[in-house]
This record gives structure tokens, C-alpha cells and sequence, in this order.
């Protein structure tokens, strides 16, 4: 049995597939705020697994992403560099409002009196200026721990170039702490920029008690039940996969796990289809979430900020993250007027307690799910497959809170809800594609999650994208990613310097210590050398510039040969062909090119670790026909094309080859895809949905 269960803010999902039968089951049940664990326990006895057959197991948790934003994390405190205690409160000058009177930095989650100074000096070139004094460190540990810190970061200055200092400093914390949770930066990031290195340690030191707690207790409970603890993954924001100790040593690395494992996903079902150029959208109950993907790899960076805003610069995170876009848009978002009399959707939720009104667990506020239910995109007899009887009274009752106030029916009402939750959502398509340089008609859809495929058909018309794909167990589509994914690490080093001016065999020094670190690092977890795939990066700008361009780097040994750069430097084809991608890269995303030198700032290695994944089962045809899976009709509204009667499908009816046009809804247990007039709808023979889009002035 290989498993997979994501934690999302209204449900906790869990996929299983079966490698004997090839069977692929899945469950949903509600979240469980108070103990996320349980929630996982209960998937897992809903679904009746054997999990003493348990072979692979990962796990996609909130768990980081609430600490950080609930601001639940562990009592922290700092031991910097002498003359660095304030990295955190001065942060950085970009202000992303620049004539905001009112602006406020962010707070820094250490409190000046838990930040402390030690004697050490390390240059940028990795040079000991002054030695570590020893005994300030220990006096700094004690300290912090007469404060009731329970977990101590440790960064100091240009550790990146050089971390010896940093690493007896984070030896002395565990010698004379060894109850404490201990981070050292070097131990989370080799890359310069001191703000931000120094925020990524303190994060990750702040989450790091709650996240252990959390997986030793999930641990705990999944082994008393039989499952093997060396099965034990967590999906990580990079893209991959790692085991649970990983998870407990660096849980900064899951900030966005669910999400991520969504994103995988959809590469995989893109290149079923033939489509290596997709934009995904996962619309769950509290969020959407958008990326998009080019030649069928993940775009990641190191530029994540939690909390940022439009008017807020939010909380850097220097470690990957699938370049992942998410605003507060889900089924539970809440539909309010604001002081100027102006309806809003979001970000507020009504999350899993209690709820959208239509629930029936005590929410009274209207929701985006009461507006789907309201406008017939939802089937009130078939809500979660029948599980949850959904209570449409009250859905009208809540949704004429905003229906009075503009003398509106609560269908009218309702469709205004969508309208604007979609208009959240086409700008969150907007932010991954137009606003950096690509065009959305040049990609497909992915849509997934309880309402990616009620909203997709809509936002595709927007955005004039032609081809809506909603792939097999859509509702639950995050955890069936984390089976997709492999094992992954990643080991980033700053080292700048001009690309006409590196020798090749310094440049192949770091790529190659990079590669060898992320062999070891994957035979450490049992994957044979052969197994193993290599990606190199490189950060890349124009020599004056301040940010860069990751430019994937061409494979194998880069020869010496005597070039601009003068005997033993290099102006070979590798060299030219990376020079070429950053001209490219850099176009596309700002629309021009220099003649500058160019610099290398990092160098970027991925490792990944191949595993076995779950082939999906093909279906039977059924004779191009869907009448087996029709079982009514319904009165559903489309917006500006009006209320039309609508065929209704069941999707687990539709056999491989079969094609639905629109107006019409298909069906499942735990999300809808609506069918616009004009869509054209056919099932692949793995059971994905492929929708080609109708405009609106052919109709």
C-alpha cells in the first residue's frame, strides 16, 4: 500500500493505491483543529486500511504554515554576531507601499532582549578575522535559558562562506542546552543576504518544538496502528519528498507541503495529456492556490515571504519553494460588506468549524459554497457523495445578508459572490502569468481541489485559455501529488563572481561538492547512486544589479579552454549556452537584455531520488456514449449567459472516449465540473477530464 494524507483548512484528504490490484481509493473527512493528527487516524479508518501493508507513506500538514501565522511557535531567542543584534528589526528598506504614512515593519518574532551578541568575525571570502569567543557563547545559552526560551538560532555573519564558527557555537548550545532545539543557519541556508538568512534560522528554531511534537506524536500513533516507521515522509515546499527526521530538523522546508504536492501533480497529469505547459489552480476550502509550470518542470525560488501583502512585506524565507501563489478564495470564504457598502469575498473562512452555512454545524455567514449551492453548480442531494446533508434553507437564510442591503434576490446575491471570488481568483491566475511575461492562452488548466473545477470553465473564459484539464480524484488531488513525487534535497552555496572571469575548474569544484553532497544525502536514505537524478541552477545577474534570474545550467563536465577570460578561463560552449538562457530568461521576465558582464551569485544543485509511483488504471471504453452516466437535470445559472436546464453526470459512469457538452455538470462525491453552453467535455483513459472552452461569440 503506498498513502498519502494532506491537512487542509476544511478537510484532510487521504489517497491509497493499491500496488497488487492497482486500485486507487480515496477519503475525505473534516479537519480536526484541535489535534491534526486525528484527523489523518480518522482518514485512515474511514478508508479501512490495512496499514500494516504500508510500503510508502507521506504527509502534507498546515502544521508550519498555522504556527507562523497564529504566531504559536516556541518562547526563541538569537545568539548573532557582535554588532548584528538588530538584523531583524532593521530588515530591509523596499518598502512595498513607498507612500504609506501608516506603514509599520514587521515585528520581529525574537524580542530584542532575547537577541544576543557573541565576540566573532568571519569576512566574505570565509576569512577568520576574529576567533569565536567560546565562553560568551555559553554565557549566551545560559542566559537565553534563564528566559524560558525553548529554542535557541544561531547565525552569524558570512557563516554562508564559512561556517566553522557557526558550527562550534551550535555544539556549545547543544553541550550546554540539550533540551533546547538548536538551529544553526548554515544548517538551513548557504546563501548571503543577512536579513533574510537570519529570518529563515529564526523561523525555522521558532516552528521547530510544535513541528517535532507533532510528527513524533503522528509517528507514534501511525506505528502503535502497524505501520512501518521507516515508510514515514513528509512532502516538502521544493517539491519533494523527506523523511520524518528531516521533517524535525528543518521544518522551515514544509511552509507549504500541501500546496506543493498539488503542483506535482499536475505535471504528472499534464504530461499524460501531452501538455508540459500548464498553469494548476487549487481551490480548497480557505484558499487558491496558482503556479505555473514551463516544459514540465516546477519553477522554484528562495524569495518566499509568509504574510506579505500589497502593503506588507511579510516574514522572508530563504529555503525552496515551489514558486506557489495563494490568496484567501476558497468554498469557505465569506461574502461581507464593508464600511463603504461594498461586497467582499474573503479572505475571512468559515473554515471546518463551523463552517459554510449550508453546513449545517452552527455557520451563519454566506459563503462561496452557499452561492454554488444557490446558483444549482451544486447537487444539495449529493454533497461529500451524500455524507453531509446540506441545509439550503439556511443557505438562503445567511446569503440575504448581502441580498437585502442591495435589494437583490439570494440568487442574484449568489451569483454576485461568485462573481467577485472569481474576479480573486482570474488576478491570482494573472499574478503567475501576465505580470511575468507569459501568456495564459499558451498553457492549459489544471484545476483541482473541492472547487478548482466549479470555478475553472469560468475563469478560463476570462482569461481566454482554451483547454480546462480536471484530473482523477480532483477533490483529493494534493495527497494522489505526494504519490507522484520523489525523494528530493537541494544544497544552494553563494559564491560570486564574473562569468568571463571564472576558471572552469572552480566552477566545476562547486557544482561537483554540491552533487556529491546531494548523493549522500539520498544514499543516506537508502536510494542506489543510479537512482538518482541531477539538477544544477545558477542565480544570475547583470554585474550592478541587486536581485537575479535562476538559469538552469547545462549537464556534464565544462572543458577549460583559453577564452576572454585569459589562460585557463573559459568561454566554451556551456558557458556561452548559460550566458545565452540568462539573456532569454531575463528578457522574459523584464522585457530587455544588457550588453553587461554577467555574474553568478548561487549555485544551485538539486538532487532527486527516484521512486516508485502509481500507474493509473486505464478505463473501458463505453462506446463514445455517456447515457449510462446521465441521471437528470438541473436548473443551473451561467452568469451572463443565464439559467439553463442542465445535464447532470455522474464522472465515475464515464467510460475512457466519452464526451459531454455543455450546458451540463459532472458529477463525483466531493467536487462538480460545470460545463458551460459551448464547452466540449472527454474523458481520457486514465479518467481525466479534458474540456475545450466555448467562446462566448460562437454560441
Amino acid at each position: 500500500m503506498r498513502v498519502a494524507s494532506d491537512i487542509g483548512g476544511t478537510f484532510t484528504d487521504l489517497v491509497y493505491h493499491d500496488e497488487r490490484s492497482g486500485e486507487l481509493g480515496l477519503t475525505k473527512t473534516s479537519s480536526t483543529p484541535d489535534d491534526f493528527a486525528r484527523g489523518v487516524l480518522d482518514g485512515i479508518e474511514k478508508a479501512d486500511l490495512p496499514v500494516d501493508q504500508t510500503n510508502f507513506f507521506a504527509h502534507g500538514s498546515t502544521i508550519v504554515i498555522n504556527a507562523l501565522t497564529e504566531r504559536t511557535g516556541a518562547r526563541t531567542g538569537l545568539i548573532t554576531t557582535r554588532g548584528f543584534r538588530d538584523v531583524l528589526e532593521i530588515g530591509r528598506a523596499n518598502r512595498p507601499d513607498m507612500f504609506n504614512f501608516s506603514f509599520r515593519k514587521p515585528v520581529p518574532i525574537v524580542p530584542r532582549h532575547l537577541r544576543v551578541e557573541v565576540p566573532e568575525r568571519v569576512n566574505y571570502k570565509g576569512e577568520i578575522l576574529e576567533p569565536l569567543d567560546e565562553e560568551q557563547v555559553r554565557q549566551a545559552v545560559r542566559y537565553l535559558k534563564d528566559e524560558g526560551v525553548e529554542a535557541i538560532a544561531i547565525c552569524f555573519l558570512h557563516s554562508y562562506a564559512n561556517p566553522t564558527h557557526e558550527q562550534r557555537a551550535v555544539e556549545i548550545a547543544r553541550d550546554e542546552a540539550p533540551n533546547l532545539s538548536i538551529t544553526g543557519s548554515s544548517e538551513v541556508t548557504r546563501q548571503w543576504r543577512e536579513y533574510e538568512r537570519t529570518s529563515t534560522v529564526v523561523l525555522n528554531a521558532y516552528v521547530q518544538p510544535i513541528a517535532s511534537r507533532y510528527l513524533a506524536s503522528l509517528e507514534q500513533d501511525l506505528v502503535q496502528r502497524g505501520m512501518p516507521g521507516n515508510t514515514l515522509h513528509v512532502m516538502q515546499s521544493n517539491g519533494g519528498i523527506a523523511t520524518f527526521e528531516q521533517g524535525k530538523a528543518t521544518p522551515i522546508r514544509l511552509v507549504e507541503s500541501g500546496p506543493v504536492a498539488g503542483v506535482v501533480g499536475a505535471i504528472a497529469v499534464g504530461r499524460m495529456v501531452g501538455e508540459e505547459n500548464i498553469i494548476s489552480l487549487d481551490i480548497g476550502g480557505t484558499t487558491a492556490k496558482a503556479s505555473l509550470v514551463q516544459h514540465g518542470e516546477v519553477i522554484t525560488t528562495t524569495e518566499y515571504k509568509i504574510e506579505q501583502t500589497p502593503t506588507f512585506p511579510g516574514y522572508p524565507i530563504m529555503a525552496p519553494v515551489v514558486d506557489i501563489v495563494e490568496i484567501g478564495a476558497g468554498g469557505g470564504s465569506i461574502a461581507w460588506i464593508d464600511k463603504a457598502g461594498a461586497l467582499k469575498v474573503g479572505p475571512q473562512s468559515a473554515g471546518a468549524v463551523p463552517g459554510p452555512a449550508c453546513y449545517g454545524k452552527g455557520g451563519t455567514e454566506p459563503t462561496v459554497t452557499d452561492a454554488n449551492l444557490l446558483t444549482g453548480r451544486i447537487n444539495p442531494e449529493y454533497f461529500l457523495g451524500g455524507e453531509i446533508k446540506v441545509d439550503i434553507e439556511a443557505a438562503r437564510e445567511a446569503m440575504r445578508k448581502v441580498a437585502k442591503p442591495f435589494g437583490l434576490s439570494e440568487a442574484e446575491a449568489s451569483l454576485g459572490v461568485i462573481r467577485l471570488a472569481n474576479s480573486n481568483m482570474d488576478n491570482l491566475l494573472r499574478i503567475v502569468s501576465v505580470r511575468r511575461g507569459f501568456d495564459p492562452r499558451d498553457f492549459a488548466l489544471v484545476a483541482f481541489g473541492g472547487g478548482g473545477s466549479m470555478h475553472a470553465t469560468a475563469l478560463a473564459r476570462r482569461l481566454h485559455i482554451k483547454q480546462v484539464i480536471v484530473p482523477v480524484a480532483t477533490a483529493v488531488f494534493s495527497a494522489l501529488g505526494m504519490l507522484m513525487t520523489e525523494l528530493r534535497v537541494d544544497f544552494i552555496q553563494t559564491a560570486i563572481t564574473r562569468t568571463d572571469g571564472i576558471a572552469m575548474a572552480d566552477l566545476m569544484a562547486i557544482l561537483t561538492k554540491l552533487e556529491a553532497e546531494g548523493f549522500d544525502a539520498l544514499q543516506q536514505e537508502g536510494i542506489e547512486r543510479e537512482r538518482v537524478v541531477i539538477q544544477r541552477f545558477a542565480d544570475m545577474r547583470y554585474l550592478g544589479q541587486e536581485h537575479t534570474v535562476k538559469v538552469p545550467l547545462p549537464g556534464g563536465t565544462w572543458d577549460e579552454r583559453p577564452g576572454h577570460g585569459g589562460p585557463g578561463y573559459s568561454a566554451g560552449a556551456p558557458l556561452e549556452e548559460t550566458e545565452r538562457r540568462f539573456h532569454d530568461l531575463h528578457e522574459q521576465h523584464y522585457t530587455f537584455r544588457l550588453t553587461s558582464p554577467i555574474e553568478f551569485v548561487n549555485f544551485h544543485v538539486t538532487a532527486l531520488g527516484v521512486v516508485e509511483k502509481p500507474s493509473l488504471q486505464e478505463l473501458q471504453p463505453d462506446g463514445q456514449s455517456p447515457r449510462q452516466a446521465l441521471k437528470g437535470h438541473r436548473e443551473v445559472d451561467f452568469d451572463e449567459l443565464g439559467w439553463h436546464k442542465s445535464a447532470l453526470y455522474e464522472r465515475s459512469q464515464l467510460g475512457a472516449g466519452a464526451q459531454v457538452e455543455g450546458p451540463a455538470v459532472v458529477e463525483e462525491p466531493a467536487a462538480s465540473t460545470v460545463l458551460f453552453p459551448g464547452d466540449r467535455l472527454s474523458v481520457d483513459i486514465y479518467g481525466n477530464l479534458t474540456i475545450d472552452i466555448g467562446r462566448s461569440d460562437e454560441l
